[in-house]
């Protein structure tokens, strides 16, 4: 079932100054942003140190907006790291047990202080992603909101991941798509699916449209 604000855009479509937002819109961004070579957040680039160098070793990693972080599975199960971020909550894009999806559980961070929310969604092209990203806003927002930190992960962290955090930043900070695109992307080399992009392109002209 279709969340009711993409019901809605189709019973009313207000003609949107500039066109509709599309997914090529996205793609284009997404190819034309280059990513920045930074290091890992919560390291100290200058320490030379075997056993600081080696800790590093399986953290992938990126602050994408101050205090929200996307990272890969087993980034977001290394509970240590987590602490050392400062991560007061922990959303998992792909939870699940199955092959390309994370197993984690609130009960896995039981033993922190971390919130925990977890959206079981494949990276395919037809999963509906577009029915959590006001869920996922939310969650986000609460940790920034409070001055805590978010870490939002799936398997890779480029394209589920990413995809949440692209729509906090529409919904919560009214970016516009492609600016959003561009402002993680710098961050991190994120790549959503085409059809996680047409639903970005599809809540941009919705949130537009509400803004007429």
């Amino acid at each position: 079932m279709r969340s009711s604000w993409r019901d809605r855009d189709r019973d009313f479509r207000k003609p949107l100054p500039g066109g509709e937002t599309t997914q090529r819109h996205l793609t284009e961004a997404l190819h034309k942003t280059q990513t920045d070579n930074k290091p890992i957040p919560g390291f100290d680039p200058n320490r030379d140190d075997i056993q600081y160098y080696r800790a590093q070793q399986g953290i992938d990693c990126d602050e994408v907006y101050p205090g929200i972080y996307i990272g890969d599975a087993a980034t977001a199960k290394n509970k240590e790291y987590l602490k050392m971020l400062g991560i007061t909550h922990l959303l998992n894009a792909a939870e699940g047990k199955k092959f390309g999806f994370v197993n984690t559980d609130a009960n896995y961070y039981k033993d922190t202080t971390i919130k925990y929310l977890g959206l079981p969604l494949a990276d395919l092209f037809t999963t509906d992603i577009s029915k959590y990203f006001y869920t996922a806003a939310d969650f986000i927002d609460e940790a920034v909101s409070m001055g805590g930190k978010a870490f939002v992960n799936c398997m890779l962290g480029m394209s589920r991941s990413a995809t949440c955090v692209l729509a906090y930043l529409m919904i919560k900070k009214n970016m516009l798509a492609v600016d959003a695109v561009e402002t993680v992307r710098k961050n991190r080399h994120i790549l959503p699916n085409t059809g996680f992009l047409q639903q970005l392109a599809d809540l941009d002209n919705h949130l537009r449209r509400q803004r007429l």
